[in-house]
């Protein structure tokens, strides 16, 4: 049997799955115990333990200023921000890209408008942002916005691009109206897409948030990650890493299975 057809049974699945991350875990533990040897006070690769402590007393010890324990203030503060971002560039691409996707005078005056955004880095626009909109939670969401909007819009206008036309003609022979055929006809087939998209968005848009809360923020995961960058405090940084990097997972697991439970007639899946 070619190797291509071979298909691994759920218990190799599961192990192959887990072979990469316990090899770079392996990898960190013995670089780790190479530099603390050499340097018991070395901070670049602090000790695994050390990091599971750490991460312990960050999760549960409050602040001696305001009773608060900071993790999860910084957990929500930072939800918040991607959320709304990413709800509202997930609204307003739909509504673009039905009507770049369905009507050519809108696909002709903003399908090259659209393409030509999109090559601006948004994180070029950040010093823009913080003098147009403040330091304030709006210019963090706005950062998103910019920084996912015209993918999504792209991506989805694509696809009600791909509907057949043959869809269209029938609906238009039954009488229905160009809303009717956007909302029964277009947004069904954009729907499963447009989750895929944000799935796709999600890795970006925690870059932007990271990097905006860095800049000009008093609370956040990514402000809290440049606080202690200064102090070399890497179990610290290592923790917030570890945590961001389980928010995006559950994220993306989470409308990956909406998607799955939604929409199963939706071919393949990310």
């Amino acid at each position: 049997m070619r190797l291509i057809n071979r298909r691994p049974g759920v218990v190799l699945a599961t192990l192959l799955t887990l072979l990469p991350f316990v090899a770079v875990l392996i990898a960190y533990a013995i670089g780790s115990d190479i530099r603390l040897t050499a340097n018991p006070a070395d901070k670049l690769l602090p000790a695994p333990a050390t990091v599971l402590e750490t991460a312990g007393r960050l999760l549960t010890e409050p602040d001696r200023r305001s009773g608060d324990v900071l993790f999860w203030l910084d957990t929500w503060a930072s939800l918040k921000r991607l959320l709304i971002g990413v709800g509202i560039s997930a609204f307003i691409a739909t509504l673009f890209g039905l009507l770049i996707g369905l009507l050519p005078v809108f696909r002709s005056t903003l399908a090259g408008f659209v393409a030509v955004v999109s090559m601006i880095p948004p994180l070029a626009l950040l010093p823009i942002l913080f003098i147009v909109f403040g330091l304030g939670e709006l210019s963090k969401v706005v950062l998103i916005v910019i920084g996912i909007l015209p993918f999504l819009i792209r991506d989805l206008s694509g696809r009600v691009l791909e509907i057949p036309r043959e869809m269209i003609v029938k609906a238009e022979t039954l009488g229905a109206s160009t809303l009717v055929i956007a909302l029964r006809v277009a947004l069904p087939q954009l729907l499963p897409r447009l989750i895929q998209a944000i799935r796709l968005s999600l890795g970006p848009a925690w870059l932007f948030l990271i990097a905006a809360e860095a800049i000009a923020a008093d609370q956040g995961l990514g402000y809290r990650i440049f606080l202690v960058r200064r102090y070399l405090a890497m179990d610290v940084i290592l923790t917030y890493v570890i945590w961001i990097t389980a928010l995006a997972f559950v994220m993306d697991w989470m409308l990956k299975t909406a998607s799955r439970k939604a929409f199963p007639w939706s071919e393949g899946t990310l």
